[in-house]
């Protein structure tokens, strides 16, 4: 469980699914450019921010390599966390391959599980949310094939030019980036991510179950108490949540984008 106090006028920020890296350098850089820039604007009142999966396209860390570019993205949250701010990743399904780089070099929390947390009293459930719930059987198929050591192992064996060209290539042309189930409301009995909230909740209660991975920005009452948020992403929405007077709301960079509340 992480705790967090927070004291007037501080504020806990929620965002994910940058995928830098993709689709290709320079529209990437132009979305970098945009995520920084609200980085610098919300870092007058962020207590913590959480980085909740694939912020990368992709990311591998080889023994002494990582792959190369998103320098403004990773200057700004070491100067977030130099200033004082609690900074926590998640990896997705997109940069699950993270392993010591973000602890080692910045001091930034790397999850690879779903966390609880405490937010002056609040309780979140907080997850990429890739892999959870019923159904998607053929990705969690792969997502145990991707964690497998002695395919990270053979993998880690490739020179960095051509394994990150390879996984590059992969990931540009995988479907849960921009595929059309990303951009539609399936309904709250088939959206799956509401289903396994449901699950927990029957088990335990929390105020909020906050996710990634879906790219889709959404806000579904669950029961009289609980709310689903989907944050959304950084290709096409430009969204984030944000814990501010004791709530959790969903917000856009742009006031004119259309945010979705399902009851």
């Amino acid at each position: 469980m992480i705790d967090i106090k927070l004291q007037q006028d501080q504020k806990v920020y929620f965002s994910s699914d940058q995928h830098f890296g993709a689709p290709d350098p320079e529209s990437s850089r132009e979305r970098e450019k945009t995520f920084v820039k609200w980085l610098d604007e919300i870092k007058s009142d962020c207590h913590s921010l959480f980085i909740v999966g694939d912020l990368f396209d992709f990311w591998f860390e080889y023994k002494k390599v990582v792959p190369k570019g998103f320098v403004r993205v990773l200057g700004k949250l070491a100067e977030l966390k130099d200033a004082g701010i609690n900074v926590y990743l998640f990896v997705g399904n997109h940069d699950l391959w993270m392993r010591d780089y973000f602890p080692t070099e910045f001091n930034i929390p790397v999850f690879h599980q779903p966390q609880q947390l405490s937010i002056n009293g609040s309780r979140v459930y907080l997850a990429h949310g890739d892999g959870l719930g019923p159904g998607d059987q053929g990705y969690k198929f792969m997502k145990k094939i991707f964690l497998n050591p002695i395919c990270k192992r053979l993998f880690r064996a490739l020179h960095p030019d051509l394994g990150v060209r390879l996984a590059q290539y992969l990931s540009l042309n995988n479907k849960l980036i921009s595929g059309d189930a990303d951009i539609t409301f399936l309904g709250k009995e088939e959206e799956w991510l509401v289903q396994y909230s449901l699950e927990v909740l029957e088990k335990e209660h929390f105020d909020y179950f906050i996710y990634g991975h879906r790219h889709l920005p959404m806000t579904i009452q669950l029961n009289a108490s609980s709310k689903y948020l989907n944050l959304g992403d950084w290709i096409q929405y430009n969204t984030y949540a944000v814990f501010d007077k004791g709530k959790i709301e969903l917000k856009a960079l742009d006031s004119k984008t259309e945010l979705p509340y399902y009851d």
